[in-house]
């Protein structure tokens, strides 16, 4: 019996110190597993799938330089099928390696064509290396003359929302409810109350409020509007309408929003604005309040994406101030043509008449667009590359969202990333596009003369870039 029980025991004790040697044996076995299975390699994305600010035609960019680059005659040749016009009319081309410099095809590349709205591309990369991609504008409410009186002043955002300042937003960083707030705040600590006089001050822009070299009509059709430093959702009543009627002046019909911005937030404090505005200036050591404007980065990025012709013009003006010159259109014209020599782009030929495109008078050619977009995507300016997320999507973004539906082009939506152009008879598409391969290239497709209303030209456009992200052409 003693036997039995002994041995009872000690099967026990057997059982007990295996049960404890088990969690040590499990992690010892882990601990092995661990260490003899590989790390799984981190997936590889295609280049054509990366965001368009990882994308570089960097010839040491593995991303790209690996890539094989295409045949330039097998390019031709489908080039050749797809970039021609719907009735009259003729095509430019200029096609390139970004990573090599490598012209793959060129049509007329050298002639200077009108380019329509493919001209804010000047004036993006003008803004972006004179101005820097991280400077903002700022817009002030000063002191008036009396105690009783307020001035707002433009310093060049013309993005102004009559809300509350919206960080999250382009076109309402700073919003004229959140500014009239902090004035209201100042008032009262100052000891002000009772009715408020607004004035505005504009000076900052100087000379004519259009460019004579736009047509009158696209300003009485809304394409457009008289330029002044101050002013809410680019010149528009609302924001996000983009056609229609516009203010005629702006920064009266802003500073009217900021007076009833100003009521509202006096009101339970015994503060109202005087409902009449007029323009004056105030006392620039006494600042009530401020709101900073979205980044020049951001505002180009806008401009790019929906084509926004009164943001352009504005931009050249502040590039002229940055440079030392008067606020006028005729100095932006000049400051932006200076900024393109900068980005090292020859100028020779060109003729910029206005900066946002409407002009008819605009000459700049296909080549000198290669240029800009591989400085943009691969020069060795990088504050540049803050455009790239400006260029729309194609089929998905901006002003080339309804576009690349059709069979020849559809199966370059969402790779294909270009600026538009479109007037009576002239198109434009530049970009750029990563390859099947993998190899970024550079484009621009400009056609002028080409017959008013004809559906295949853009089209035409379209199927042609298409051709560049689709092919491997060797």
């Amino acid at each position: 019996m003693k036997r039995v029980l002994a041995l009872i025991a000690g099967c026990l004790v057997a059982v007990a110190l295996g049960v404890l040697a088990v969690p040590s044996a499990v992690g010892l076995s882990t601990t092995l597993l661990r260490a003899a299975t590989p790390a799984k390699p981190t997936p590889t994305i295609p280049a054509w799938q990366l965001p368009p600010g990882s994308v570089s035609g960097d010839a040491s960019n593995p991303l790209t330089a690996a890539a094989p680059v295409p045949s330039a005659d097998k390019l031709a040749a489908a080039l050749a099928k797809t970039l021609k016009p719907d009735g009259g009319g003729r095509f430019s081309a200029y096609v390139t390696d970004a990573a090599s410099g490598k012209v793959l095809f060129e049509r007329g590349s050298t002639q200077g064509v009108i380019p329509a709205s493919n001209m804010k591309l000047l004036t993006a990369i003008a803004a972006l290396s004179t101005l820097g991609p991280q400077t903002r504008f700022h817009t002030q409410v000063l002191a008036g003359s009396t105690a009783s009186s307020v001035v707002l002043r433009g310093g060049g955002d013309v993005l102004l929302s009559a809300h509350d300042s919206d960080p999250s937003t382009t076109v309402g960083y700073a919003g004229l409810k959140t500014l009239a707030e902090a004035t209201v705040k100042s008032l009262i600590a100052a000891g002000i109350k009772g009715v408020v006089k607004v004035s505005v001050d504009d000076s900052l822009f100087s000379g004519p409020t259009i460019n004579p070299a736009v047509d009158k009509g696209d300003v009485v059709a809304g394409e457009t509007a008289p330029v002044y430093s101050l002013a809410m959702n680019s010149a528009r009543y609302k924001a996000g309408v983009e056609t229609g009627p516009r203010p005629q002046d702006s920064a009266l019909d802003t500073g009217q929003q900021f007076a009833a911005a100003l009521t509202a937030a006096g009101t339970a404090s015994g503060i109202s604005a005087d409902a009449v505005v007029v323009r004056g200036t105030g006392n620039a050591s006494k600042v009530l309040a401020s709101a900073d404007s979205a980044t020049v980065g951001q505002q180009v990025e806008s401009m790019l994406q929906v084509s926004d012709n009164y943001l352009a013009d504005v931009l050249g003006r502040m590039v002229a101030i940055k440079a030392g010159q008067a606020g006028s259109y005729t100095a932006a014209l000049k400051a932006v043509e200076a900024g393109v020599k900068a980005a090292g782009i020859s100028t020779a030929g060109m003729v910029i008449a206005d900066l946002s495109g409407l002009s008819l008078r605009n000459r700049v050619s296909t080549q000198q667009f290669g240029q800009i977009v591989a400085a943009i995507t691969s020069g060795p300016n990088a504050s540049l590359r803050a455009a790239l997320d400006g260029f729309p999507i194609a089929g998905l973004t901006g002003t080339l969202n309804n576009r690349y539906g059709e069979s020849s082009s559809h199966a370059a939506a969402g790779l294909v990333r270009a600026k538009t152009g479109t007037l009576n008879t002239a198109l434009a598409l530049s970009g750029y596009v990563v390859d099947s391969d993998g190899r970024l290239l550079v484009f621009s497709f400009i056609g002028n003369g080409l017959t008013p209303g004809s559906k295949g030209n853009k089209a035409a456009l379209d199927a042609s870039a298409a051709v560049l992200a689709g092919c491997g052409c060797r």
